[in-house]
């Protein structure tokens, strides 16, 4: 009897742990996808729109199962956009912003936190780079 509520114990455990480290990993997952298209939305902007003060939202909050099962409505990623001047010395500096976007959830009662940085130029890649 306790050799096998060892193993009880012992199995128990690893399928909670196992459950959890695919639960963190689509949290993970979930995280890089907002960052992405948050990023990929910046790349469709104009630079007179990326220069325009609250055209874009420095704001925002995304859902994980936003539809919810059983009441539950899932997690809560809440991120900011920031849009500053490029920290180069350049003569074209003027014409380069550096984009954040900070992301942030609770799970598990951890604090959890991703970031993804770009550049934007005022006429594309395709001026700079022959």
């Amino acid at each position: 009897m306790v050799v096998l509520g060892i193993m009880f114990v012992t199995l128990y455990s690893g399928f909670s742990s196992g459950f959890a480290v695919v639960q963190l990993a689509r949290e993970n997952l979930r995280a890089t996808q907002i960052l992405q298209e948050k990023m990929e939305t910046i790349r469709l902007y104009t630079w007179d729109q990326i220069e325009t003060p609250g055209f874009i939202p420095t704001n925002f909050v995304d859902k994980f199962y936003s539809n919810g099962t059983n009441g539950v409505t899932g997690l809560a990623y809440t991120g900011r956009v920031s849009i500053v001047k490029a920290p180069i010395l350049e003569t074209y500096s003027n014409e380069l912003k550096r984009v954040t976007i900070d992301l942030e959830w609770v799970s598990a009662d951890v604090l959890r936190r991703r970031q993804m940085q770009t550049y934007v130029t005022r006429h594309g890649l395709q001026n700079y780079i022959y």
